[in-house]
């Protein structure tokens, strides 16, 4: 398995090189050059598997430069840290199947990737010796999973940038209260998107890349999303256990990783019948499949934080395939992005993605009262992503499918949100709990690039 750029711009590579540049040279984002396909014969051998078992046979057909032993070991420890026996438990409520993607040690779904590619980028350094500087930017999830996921790990730094004052105050303490000497936060007087296009204009100058051993965290890194392929494979076998309905998955998502990864297993033939993108206020997502408008707006905050984003890194992965793959075609859209702050698409190409998508924008108030409604209804606690997304699926999805909705957090991360909504304090594990009272360290800066570079250079070993 070789993997290319979206923008063409260098040789194929084997897997562990394309883990370690994260971001391609040229400045694309990396991609197999093709997708295994999976029959329906092999997809049902694997019915019964554990989690980590079904790993390894997805993951194996993309890594195969790390022999099946070290592949393994390396699934095994990195699902050791969750706390549920199933890694991505199901359970049906109020005529929906809840993915709970919550069980790992932030109590995000980032955890199932990056817990993953810590143990990875820790097995290819130590192999190859050297080390890495691990530049990433978070909306509030990203960032503690991936700083849990290499702590203690030799040869890694990390720094992540997150929106100062936008993130819940679970998702920052969870960043901010991990001192060890490798571990440096900044919270940037800005957004999201301003602070993923710093690294993004870090990771493109490749002198400075290169020089300082940068890596790439965030789901630019294509073993991040590979890893998330593996739970729509596992959710479907366990649904489709007790049911022969269609199978539909509705996805919360601002950066378009998580539903990118739905995408891929359904390339690799797994029988999804609609991928179902919710959206909050910031729905530049919705508008583009909806309206045929992918034109950026101001970040709204929202009772959903993680999903307050315009610039949805992903989906330049997407739109290479939507552009039948040709790198002039997308190299020429995000000039025309960065020119005129918008993407075209032709009518047949809207087509395409009508075929492959359908979606919705969930307002703040509808959300809180989806997590009110919800809870009277069964006793089940959502967190407002999922409640983004169960809401989209009962009015979107057809009730007789089976309707599996991704649960991204536990509702203990946004207790703030959650107690608005119903009046009383959310139950928090003891990890939560733990948070409080310790002692944090993060640089505040201003979202300029000149800033935050002259910081790195001075905090690199």
């Amino acid at each position: 398995m070789r993997y290319i750029s979206t923008r063409g711009g260098i040789n194929p590579i084997p897997f562990k090189d394309a883990v370690m540049m994260g971001l391609a040279s040229d400045g694309g984002l990396l991609l197999p050059q093709s997708y295994p396909a999976v029959t329906r014969e092999q997809l049902e051998s694997w019915r019964g598997l554990s989690y980590q078992e079904l790993a390894f046979e997805v993951i194996s057909r993309y890594a195969d430069d790390i022999p099946g032993g070290d592949l393994k070991s390396l699934i095994n420890r990195s699902y050791a840290t969750f706390a549920h026996p199933e890694i991505t438990p199901l359970v049906r409520k109020n005529g929906v199947y809840i993915l709970e993607l919550f069980h790992g040690v932030t109590l995000a779904f980032k955890d199932v990737a990056l817990q993953f590619l810590g143990n990875l980028f820790e097995y290819i350094l130590a192999e190859r010796n050297q080390t890495l500087n691990i530049i990433g930017a978070t909306s509030g999830d990203t960032g503690s999973a991936a700083i849990h996921g290499v702590r203690g790990k030799k040869g890694i730094s990390i720094f992540i940038l997150h929106p100062l004052g936008k993130t819940s105050a679970v998702q920052a303490l969870q960043m901010t209260s991990v001192t060890d000497t490798n571990v440096h936060n900044i919270a940037v007087r800005g957004t999201f998107d301003d602070c993923q296009k710093m690294v993004k204009e870090l990771f493109g100058d490749l002198e400075f890349k290169e020089k300082y051993s940068l890596g790439a965290v965030n789901s630019i890194n294509w073993a991040r999303v590979l890893a998330q392929v593996v739970y729509y494979f596992y959710a479907w076998l366990r649904v489709t256990d007790e049911t022969d309905a269609p199978v539909n998955f509705s996805v919360p998502t601002g950066n378009f990783g998580d539903i990118f990864a739905g995408y891929v297993a359904k390339r690799m033939g797994l029988p999804v019948d609609k991928l179902l993108l919710a959206t909050n206020e910031n729905n530049i997502l919705t508008r583009f499949i909806n309206k045929s408008d992918y034109s950026l707006g101001e970040v709204v905050p929202t009772v959903s934080p993680s999903m307050d984003i315009q610039i949805a890194s992903n989906f330049e992965r997407y739109l290479f395939h939507l552009f039948a793959e040709n790198p002039v075609r997308v190299k020429e859209a995000f000039a025309e992005l960065e020119e005129h702050g918008r993407i075209s698409c032709s009518s047949d190409e809207m087509t395409l993605v009508r075929n492959d998508f359908c979606s919705i924008s969930v307002n703040q108030g509808a959300t809180l009262q989806t997590i009110r409604e919800f809870y009277a209804d069964t006793g089940y606690l959502l967190d407002p992503h999922t409640a983004v997304g169960v809401i989209a699926a009962l009015d979107l999805l057809p009730s007789d499918s089976a309707r599996i909705c991704l649960a991204t957090a536990h509702p203990a991360k946004f207790s703030e949100t959650v107690e608005q909504s119903l009046g009383f304090q959310v139950p928090a594990p003891e990890s939560v709990k733990e948070l409080y009272g310790k002692p944090t360290r993060c640089e505040i800066m201003d979202a300029d690039l000149g800033t935050v570079r002259k910081f790195l250079i001075e905090h690199i070993g």
